[in-house]
């Protein structure tokens, strides 16, 4: 039986209908990722999913004691407690080992009166076998493993949960959620608020994780690493597809190939039959004609016989086209550091980089590290201009800019009025290059300060594809997209015929279009010449000597003078080693215990003694790793 099954499923808000007739199921052990454009209703399911609204019509069957886990986009007040600390918050997901455990610290201490030793040794083995089982000699491990996996450090373990922010909130939430294990998990866009580090850790969780997962996300790579089952959500369907988001891609264009095949090829028999009919009707074979004519009837009477034809959702009409053709050697730098004059700090070093014509660099680092800056630094070198070195730009460039936060925009502006700004055009010919944005009726007099973050994000995308710019500057362009508008984007920059310089979180349009990586972490960038799967496996093989592509028109690659480690650096590699050595070692201890422990039965003295040895190399373990976490969240000097 499945965890969870739904049938004719409605939901309304007044007199709008958000989704009708959803039916589905989501089995033991699927991790189904749920998709669908903006504004479809996805978050709405999940809170139904979640007992939290009711359906306006249809129902909801949940296996007998079945425990969910829902995380919303943002963590809503009540959901945890200011009054506790972040390590107290995650411990209320042990309650009933943490009872157990003080009912056997109990039980030990009556131990100790020999009239109550009998009555109570019974009791204790199998309390105490119980305990073991439930993880409660390991239950401090996984919440320093779950806190530091989701980018918490030592230091937040005491701090109250009303000081954290929203998005630390968000990830406490998802911290406590995990380690409850519920049968089901329920998870609003999981990634908003984590680095990809932290985005990695959680992948590596959920592909290891026994249980269920229901997955609304706009991180396709994300998606691929996790899900196994896809739910293509429609205002009055489910489409389900096996495999991760890559396969549920290529099966939905087979699939709608194969509907329109079969729609087309049923519009051309109905044709050709009331052609028939019409010929027929009153001559000689007017009995055929109407033997037909009651077939054809039945056939459209029958409900689910006419195959409808694939519905084309509205998506971007987006086009990049560029009449300008750049120099060859579009962008070079030599000896370049990029920072702020008013500070005098350097955010970071680069090696010498030269970016060819038609060539993609990704620009990836963690946030703060100074990318937009470099992004500024190429766009007005006076305003801004670098530390130390030079860039320079290639010839017959027009250069075109994706700011993040979506600066080029006037807030008191128009729709239209931005797009006129952008080239001269008549007002119905500005309305109808609007529509290709989704933009219609009367949101092309909406005014950019009304507008979501998604649809200023449109506005800037089609500002830019007005420009004919040959040379990209791309900051997080997908942001606020939907995973259909992320699609198309990403298919019309593969058809580009210019340079671009991308600086984004979004690793699928990151692998899809990459030819450079160049990473930015702890102040220096590094660049590799491949996709980013080619440098994400580089990067996790010391040493390794994989030879990496470059372009057919590259007379000369640029020498990355990387200086060797210092003495500091050495060190703090060697006490990393030894740390992970000392960690590996007591963990299998660990595991060594418990399972003496259970084979210890009733011998209450050595019970008691692998006890206190186990407290002991637990507590040798956590101060192992804090020391651990601390080393890896320190720069190297």
């Amino acid at each position: 039986m499945s965890l969870l099954n739904f049938s004719s499923l409605s939901k309304s808000y007044g007199p709008h209908d958000i989704f009708l007739g959803l039916s589905g199921a989501a089995p033991h052990g699927a991790r189904i990722g749920v998709v669908g454009p903006n504004g479809i209703g996805k978050t709405t399911l999940l809170r139904l999913f979640a007992g939290l609204e009711e359906p306006s019509g249809g129902v909801i069957y949940r296996a007998r004691g079945l425990r969910v886990g829902f995380l919303p986009q943002e963590a809503v007040s009540g959901v945890l407690s200011d009054e506790k600390t972040l390590w107290t918050e995650m411990l209320t997901a042990f309650s009933d080992l943490l009872a157990c455990e003080a009912e056997l610290r109990q039980l030990e201490h009556d131990m100790a009166d020999p009239a109550k030793f009998d009555s109570v040794m019974e009791r204790y083995g199998h309390l105490q076998e119980q305990f073991e089982h439930d993880g409660g000699y390991t239950y401090e491990t996984r919440i320093k493993q779950t806190l530091t996996g989701l980018g918490f450090d030592a230091g937040d373990y005491e701090r109250p949960i009303v000081q954290l922010s929203g998005g630390q909130k968000t990830r406490a939430l998802l911290a406590r959620l995990l380690l409850e294990s519920p049968d089901l998990l329920i998870l609003d866009e999981p990634t908003n608020h984590l680095d990809i580090s932290a985005v990695e850790w959680l992948e590596t969780f959920l592909s290891e994780w026994n249980g269920s997962a229901l997955i609304v996300s706009h991180d396709r790579y994300f998606l691929d690493e996790v899900v196994n089952k896809v739910w293509d959500i429609t205002p009055a369907r489910i489409d389900e597809y096996n495999g991760n988001y890559s396969a549920f891609v290529v099966q939905r264009a087979e699939r709608r190939e194969r509907q329109l095949l079969e729609y087309e090829a049923q519009q051309a028999m109905i044709a050709k039959e009331e052609d028939y009919i019409r010929r027929n009707i009153a001559g000689q074979n007017t009995a055929q004609a109407k033997g037909r004519r009651r077939r054809l009837e039945r056939l459209k009477a029958t409900e689910g016989s006419i195959v409808d034809r694939p519905r084309e959702l509205d998506t971007l009409k987006l086009k990049l086209q560029t009449d300008l053709r750049s120099g060859d050697r579009v962008l070079e730098t030599y000896d370049l550091v990029v920072g702020y004059h008013d500070d005098g700090k350097p955010l970071f070093a680069a090696p010498d980089m030269l970016l060819w014509r038609g060539e993609v660099a990704a620009l990836i680092g963690p946030n703060g590290t100074g990318k937009t800056t470099f992004l500024k630094t190429l766009l007005d070198p006076l305003r801004v201009p670098p530390l130390k070195g030079r860039v320079k730009l290639g010839s017959s460039l027009k250069i075109g800019y994706f700011a993040q936060a979506h600066e080029g925009l006037h807030p008191e502006r128009t729709v239209i009025e931005e797009l006129q700004s952008a080239r001269e055009m008549p007002l119905g010919a500005a309305r109808d290059y609007a529509a290709k944005f989704l933009f219609t009726g009367d949101d092309v007099f909406k005014k950019v300060e009304v507008l979501s973050g998604g649809e200023r994000g449109r506005v800037a995308l089609a500002k830019l594809a007005l420009e004919g710019a040959n040379f990209l500057l791309l900051d997080e362009p997908t942001n606020h997209l939907d995973i259909p508008s992320q699609e198309i984007l990403e298919a019309v920059l593969s058809d580009f015929d210019g340079t671009i310089l991308l600086v984004s979180h979004d690793r699928y349009l990151i692998d899809a279009l990459a030819t450079q990586i160049w990473s930015l972490e702890a102040g220096k960038l590094e660049v590799f010449r491949g996709s980013y799967r080619e440098w994400k496996e580089k990067s996790q093989i010391p040493n390794s000597k994989t030879p990496t592509a470059k372009p057919a028109n590259e007379k000369r690659q640029p020498v990355l003078n990387r200086p060797k480690p210092s003495s500091d650096e050495r060190k703090r590699a060697q006490r990393i080693q030894e740390l992970e050595g000392l960690i590996d070692s007591l963990e299998k201890r660990l595991a060594e215990i418990a399972a003496e422990l259970e084979a210890a039965g009733t011998y209450v003295d050595r019970v008691r003694a692998l006890g206190e040895e186990y407290a002991q190399v637990e507590s040798d373990l956590n101060t192992r790793l804090t020391e651990w976490e601390q080393i890896l969240q320190t720069s190297p000097a």
